[in-house]
């Protein structure tokens, strides 16, 4: 099932990025457009807390919104354990 774009551009290639990278886009009710779910959902994971980051419909700056939800998934570290680290 394909999910409804953002109708914010720069918003809309973020999520597809964080798609790119197994993130879990949920369209949500109330004030936030949407949910992003961290494929890992690591406690050790510094992408949020629980992995979850909201989107919002209308931000003030889209693109400072957008840069945000790069960020959190650019710096996610789940997945990446001791044993990778050794080696």
């Amino acid at each position: 099932m394909t999910r409804p774009r953002h109708s914010k551009k720069d918003i809309e290639a973020a999520l597809a990025h964080a798609e790119a990278q197994g993130w879990r886009v949920e369209l949500a009710s109330g004030h936030a457009w949407g949910r992003l779910y961290c494929p890992h959902n690591d406690s050790e994971c510094r992408c949020g807390e629980f992995g979850i980051v909201s989107v919002w419909s209308t931000p003030k700056n889209p693109a400072n919104h957008a840069r945000q939800l790069r960020r959190v998934v650019d710096n996610c570290t789940g997945g990446t354990s001791s044993e990778e680290d050794e080696t």
